[in-house]
């Protein structure tokens, strides 16, 4: 790559580390800067040790300073689980509003490439399918979910608002249901829920009906994703994701079948304004970054109980 020293805000989350480790292995140093406040510092134990590498542990909502020159930030610090956000509403909603005003600083100030973890939460309960960066979404601003949603939206505005008046090197990427090794067994996402739940032996809670669905992607493929965006010169956003969906329903199956459980699936109630539909139109991702998801779900989940399997992830 053609970046020598890289900031990665939430570089000891679940995404973050896997960036950290991914941008280290294409020879870019890396400062890491997280709270810990939903991150496990095991995600980054690998890490330690490896020349470049740098962990300070701090909040991104307050002002914060990197001395060594840097010529990449990728803000990637938020709870982003609802369990985590909805337990720090606030902490949410400053990390994606002073949070991303403090990252941007920085890139500024270094002269640097900034790239901004969207997600897709900002097109809401969709009523357009699949969902291409042109749709404005359809979000409740005051539910439950709108911390975090209205958060990444601000983050966007802040975003695209630095660089038509700072004049600064700002994309946009919009990450559809990322998962793999590293996600906590509780996070309260359906992957790692599903997964823990089938190696325990317990039911498969599957809200609704089950019919509702999402766009898996296995978090190399975002990562590699993240990374083109940064290399190119677009501002976005850009669509992150798997254009390939599932249900619910089918994906606790999937699950089951992989993990050789023995366990059932149990209905629950569906969480207030839990999407729909969920699939993202990557033709702009494909056609100006040549980036499409390579790894099939099936394929991805099995890589990802072979990590829950592992004493590492006990």
């Amino acid at each position: 790559m053609r970046f020598r020293h890289a900031v990665v805000t939430g570089g000891a989350g679940f995404l973050g580390s896997h960036l950290c480790t991914a941008l280290l292995d294409r020879g870019v140093a890396v400062t890491c800067i997280d709270d810990m406040c939903t991150a496990a510092p095991d995600n980054i134990a690998h890490l330690t040790d490896r020349p470049g590498f740098t962990v300070r542990h701090a909040d991104v909502v307050r002002p914060f300073a990197v001395g060594a020159p840097v010529d990449l930030v990728l803000h990637f610090a938020s709870p982003a689980s609802p369990a985590d956000y909805l337990r720090l509403p606030i902490h949410t909603l400053e990390t994606g509003s002073l949070g991303t005003r403090n990252a941007l600083a920085l890139a500024r100030e270094h002269g640097a490439r900034f790239v901004l973890a969207s997600t897709s939460e900002v097109y809401g309960d969709p009523r357009q399918h699949p969902q291409p960066e042109t749709y404005w979404g359809h979000v409740n601003p005051v539910g439950p979910r709108s911390v975090y949603d209205e958060a990444k939206r601000f983050g966007e505005a802040l975003t695209m608002a630095e660089a038509e008046v700072n004049g600064t090197d700002t994309g946009i990427v919009r990450l559809f249901n990322t998962y793999g090794p590293r996600m906590r067994g509780h996070d309260g996402r359906a992957v790692p829920t599903f997964i823990r739940q089938a190696l325990d032996g317990e039911p498969l809670t599957v809200t609704g009906d089950g019919r509702q669905t999402r766009s898996l992607t296995y978090v190399d493929d975002t990562v590699r994703g993240v990374l083109a965006m940064a290399a190119s010169d677009l501002r976005g956003p850009v669509n992150i994701g798997n254009p390939v969906e599932i249900t619910m329903g089918d994906l606790a199956r999937l699950v089951i079948r992989l993990t050789g459980s023995s366990s059932t699936v149990r209905m629950i109630e569906r969480p207030t304004d839990d999407p729909t539909v969920r699939c993202p139109d990557i033709t702009l991702a494909r056609g100006k970054l040549q980036w499409e998801p390579e790894v099939a779900a099936e394929e991805g989940l099995a890589r990802t109980i072979a990590w829950y399997r592992a004493p590492v992830a006990a």
